[in-house]
């Protein structure tokens, strides 16, 4: 019995659809395009399902932990004879990541459009359109201003990606070969510097590398 337990656990979690199948049947409200990208390393506290929500296109991250409990009762009871009840929902919203190594503790309201960063332990709400990250979890700038930040570092970013390619292959990399440097040349972004074709990108990225 104990070892088709485990079975089936490594069933559920063999991959995200299976495990958010399992999720919403065990009675945690799941949105649509959502996605746990380690769903073996996930942790979701079962014991009161009805008190887990998440919003639609949410990305969780490995080691991704949701708690709507905790036991400091034990201590409560060795001491006072007296067990006190510890509860509280989780609620997530629409468009949220969280980096690595997050985890949400019970009373817990996430906002809509949030960045959680990694290692963060969630202890209070965070609100809508926030970056946070911390232990405890804190809200560091808006989504705005993150956005702002990120549009002016991430051209640099891409050329280090692409002439790092360069120094361990002595090639610079096929435009198949890229993930998200496309963007740099692709007619639908909206970045500060645009290229009109990937072979403009590459050479941009060379001038770099030589120093021009």
């Amino acid at each position: 019995m104990l070892v088709f337990s485990k079975i089936r656990k490594l069933y559920y979690r063999s991959s995200s659809v299976r495990l958010i199948a399992f999720l919403r049947k065990a009675g945690v409200k799941i949105g649509r395009n959502c996605v746990f990208r380690a769903p073996l390393s996930v942790q979701i506290d079962l014991t009161r399902p009805y008190l887990i929500e998440i919003g639609d296109n949410v990305d969780m991250n490995v080691n991704f932990k949701v708690f709507t409990h905790d036991w400091a009762s034990l201590v409560f009871i060795a001491k006072y004879g007296q067990m006190i009840n510890s509860v509280g929902k989780v609620i997530i919203g629409n468009n949220v990541y969280f980096g690595a190594d997050v985890t949400i503790l019970r009373g817990v309201t996430i906002g809509n459009n949030c960045v959680i960063g990694a290692g963060s332990v969630v202890t209070r709400s965070i609100p809508d359109d926030c970056v946070a990250v911390g232990n405890p979890c804190r809200v560091v700038c808006s989504i705005e201003e993150y956005f702002k930040k990120r549009s002016t570092q991430c051209l640099s970013e891409a050329v280090l990606v692409v002439n790092s390619f360069y120094g361990a292959y002595g090639r610079f990399p096929k435009e198949s070969e890229l993930i998200e440097e496309k963007i740099f040349f692709q007619k639908e972004s909206h970045l500060p510097m645009h290229f009109q074709s990937y072979s403009d990108f590459i050479s941009f990225c060379q001038k770099r590398l030589n120093g021009k």
